[in-house]
């Protein structure tokens, strides 16, 4: 689990340009009653932070020369994220899971950073091309080992397998009194 405020500091220095301050994220993920989307590793989400975001993401097409994810992300900006959840639920899809988190967005050349805090651990992701990431991840002392191609919401299924938790959002609510670590399942 990284140290995001050492880590911080040291994009800064490399000069990285905040894009966003840490903002609050809540996150809700729309799936058919079967949960067709999550079977295909495709996601329908609603974020609100300081607006309110639709987001699709495609099946991951990790091409074979690729050693990243690679998807497709669809984003468009709405102005009410009620009406689009009811929309949502007349078209027969449901909200099947919230998760929570802080969002802190930089820019470092063509890769976008950003710093997570989720319930269950920290993490540092990065977006844009690959090469990019790769010369990212080299400058700035990151270990390309230790990449998690995954999401927030496998990780979580991992972790609800691991301590037989009883719930599947991601809150900081449902965390709140557990000693629970992502390190638990990356071990």
């Amino acid at each position: 689990m990284p140290e995001l405020a050492a880590f911080r500091e040291q994009l800064l220095a490399a000069g990285a340009v905040l894009k966003k301050p840490r903002i609050y994220e809540r996150n809700v993920r729309f799936d058919t009653a079967d949960e067709r989307l999550y079977q295909e590793l495709s996601l329908l989400r609603l974020r609100q932070d300081t607006a309110v975001t639709l987001t699709y993401k495609g099946t991951p097409k990790n091409l074979p020369q690729s050693e990243a994810k690679v998807r497709e992300e669809l984003e468009v900006q709405v102005s009410n994220f009620d009406t689009l959840s009811l929309i949502f639920q007349r078209l027969g899809f449901a909200p099947m899971q919230v998760y929570e988190k802080y969002r802190e967005t930089f820019q470092w050349r063509d890769v976008e950073i950003v710093l997570d805090e989720l319930p269950y651990g920290n993490f540092i992701e990065l977006e844009g091309e690959e090469a990019g990431i790769k010369t990212a991840v080299s400058h700035l002392n990151l270990n390309w080992q230790d990449r998690i191609v995954g999401n927030y919401l496998g990780l979580m299924a991992q972790l609800k397998a691991h301590h037989n938790l009883p719930f599947n959002d991601v809150t900081f609510t449902n965390f709140a009194n557990l000693d629970i670590s992502i390190a638990d399942i990356l071990l």
